[in-house]
């Protein structure tokens, strides 16, 4: 494959999750797309943030690259886990566009690079790596963090799957959903008095 045609094929893979991790902000209100829903914060406008920042610090700063924002959240002074959640003055557009700010400049990069030029990821050492694993190791994330968004828009309104008007997901219908969470509950109950009891 040529090199260019691998650095496309990747991106169209990493493009394929950041669309997916926008939408699951889609149709909610501020305080939804804000709060928090697991017991450590995760929420979903502060997914966007964080992706958006690590990538472009991957796909930009790592290769030797001027970022083309700032990011005070990741500075050695923020609180812990400032990139994950986004402040009452940083608006819905303010993240999501960072977060398409960083995808044209870190695309930009990598395609005049070439997946065998190399960068440095300060906190993985002094190893060279190549923008191609650099590119798979931002899908892998994306991917991860888009998995959490799945989740979180769920027990947020019940939406779920991987976009709009393909949802990827069997059945469809409130009652379908019901008759299967009730068959693997059964199931998991089963399998409690089963194997608890050896």
């Amino acid at each position: 494959m040529p090199p260019e045609d691998e650095i496309e094929l990747l991106l169209r893979y990493l493009q394929a999750s950041r669309d997916a991790l926008l939408w699951k902000l889609e149709g909610l209100g501020e305080y939804d797309i804000r709060r928090p829903l697991t017991p450590t914060g995760t929420n979903l406008l502060g997914l966007v943030k964080h992706v958006a920042s690590t990538e472009h610090g991957y796909l930009t700063e790592c290769l030797g690259r001027t970022p083309v924002f700032e990011t005070p959240w990741l500075a050695d002074t923020a609180p812990d886990n400032a990139d994950m959640w986004a402040a009452a003055d940083e608006s819905r557009e303010f993240i999501v566009g960072l977060y398409r700010t960083a995808w044209r400049a870190d695309d930009a990069a990598v395609r005049e690079l070439g997946p065998y030029a190399t960068g440095v990821v300060p906190w993985w050492g002094d190893e060279r790596v190549t923008v191609r694993r650099l590119l798979v190791h931002v899908i892998a994330e994306t991917n991860r963090h888009a998995g959490h968004a799945d989740i979180l828009r769920e027990l947020i309104d019940g939406e779920a799957g991987m976009r709009a008007g393909a949802s990827n997901l069997p059945g469809g219908d409130a009652e379908w959903w019901r008759g299967y969470v009730a068959t693997v509950e059964e199931a998991a109950r089963e399998a409690e008095r089963g194997f608890d009891a050896q």
